[in-house]
């Protein structure tokens, strides 16, 4: 399916129809809507002396409106976060109010069209004078770039530092996320090329870095290596800790979220799953060396048609989501959530009921004091409790 407005499109151009599943027998998100799932206790907050009274339900506060935002990222050490929108613009928010004026503005040579644009930004943990983006260039190449902070709110343009530029075959699957890996390298998700069926071959090919995970030093040279492979269009990935959840996009049948340890050499499967299932199940596979996904969410089911992954909540101010992967959908617009535990995704709940459909969800972010949002196609939301 295409999706002419997105950047989360699950297919390119000259993609198949969408075939839908029943979610009764495919899907391994439970079909609840309550809170009946979810860990509701009172809680001391850690670090704090406040006893919060009983958690009712979540809810959405809006921020701000904006063209298409894609992240929000903190600034370490300072209170101030800040906003990617797709058009190549990074805004500076102080936790009320979104910055009138860019904190950068690299629009002229970000192509923003369909699944291209800036993608993801990202502070580096140590030194917040140094700022990363990744985006689609005027030629359509994928370039990862640091940028030089001149103060808290205005990075400069002209101290671009290109890290990897690489030649995209087709306009979509561009992958997206850039995070720091605890070694100190920059983790890059990156789609096997575009176009559908793995056109292009790369998602079992070793020998590119598309489709796959691609680490790189972000000191002297970078040298750019695969980190992790079989991957279709891993959009957003969030490093917690010593562990790993990939969500990434599917094509005509499921979506998935993949949690590991946060080692390097994992196999994904595309394009010979989709999912935790055969992509050509007439055909059969080997799933041998394969890593399989704890979640899959059918297309069909409340509208899923691309995965927009997701954190795992560390904040305070919702003490009973700690440790829970929270995660939604382009088309479908819900919030959902899971534990991971044993080796499996346990505790599967379903907030859409409480806090609404949110519109077109791009992405999940956190800001500098830690607590959770999400960006749609066109709003910043805050995701709040709401207690009795």
């Amino acid at each position: 399916m295409t999706l002419t407005l997105g950047i989360l499109a699950c297919d390119g151009e000259a993609e198949p129809s969408v075939t839908t599943v029943p979610p009764a027998t495919t899907s391994t998100v439970s079909p609840t809507s309550t809170t009946a799932d979810a860990p509701v206790v009172t809680t001391t907050v850690p670090a704090a002396t406040t006893t919060f009274a009983p958690l009712d339900s979540l809810a959405y506060q809006q921020v701000t409106t904006l063209d298409f935002p894609v992240q929000i990222i903190p600034r370490p050490g300072a209170e101030l976060s800040y906003v990617a929108t797709k058009d190549g613009r990074i805004w500076a928010y102080d936790g009320e109010t979104v910055s009138d004026s860019p904190v950068l503005d690299i629009s002229d040579q970000v192509h923003n069209q369909g699944e291209r644009g800036l993608l993801s930004i990202v502070v580096h943990p140590d030194d917040g004078a140094r700022l990363f983006a990744h985006y689609s260039a005027n030629d359509g190449d994928t370039v990862v770039s640091e940028f030089a902070m001149v103060d808290h709110a205005t990075a400069d343009a002209e101290s671009e530092r290109i890290l990897l530029r690489l030649d995209q075959p087709a306009s979509n699957h561009n992958g997206g996320m850039i995070q720091f890996l605890p070694d100190g390298r920059l983790l890059i998700g990156l789609g096997d090329g575009g176009g559908a069926n793995d056109r292009f071959g790369n998602g079992q090919n070793r020998e590119t870095l598309l489709g796959g995970l691609v680490a790189l030093q972000v000191d002297d040279d970078p040298a750019p290596i695969l980190y992790s492979y079989g991957l279709r269009n891993p959009w957003r990935f969030w490093i917690d800790e010593e562990t790993l959840y990939v969500a990434d996009v599917g094509q005509n049948a499921f979506e998935e979220v993949t949690v590991t340890p946060l080692q390097p050499d994992i196999n994904y499967g595309w394009p010979i799953t989709e999912g935790s299932h055969c992509f050509r199940p007439a055909e059969g596979c080997d799933t041998t060396g394969l890593t399989l996904p704890v979640v899959e969410v059918s297309h069909g089911d409340a509208g899923t048609c691309s995965i927009s992954g997701g954190l795992v909540y560390r904040g305070e101010i919702i003490p009973e989501l700690a440790g829970h992967y929270l995660y939604s959908d382009y088309c479908g617009g819900y919030l959902r959530s899971f534990r991971y535990q044993g080796g499996e995704a346990v505790d599967h709940t379903d907030w859409t009921s409480q806090v609404g459909v949110a519109g077109l969800v791009t992405g999940f972010g956190v800001d500098h004091d830690g607590e959770m949002y999400l960006t749609t196609s066109e709003a910043l939301l805050k995701v709040v409790p709401v207690r009795g």
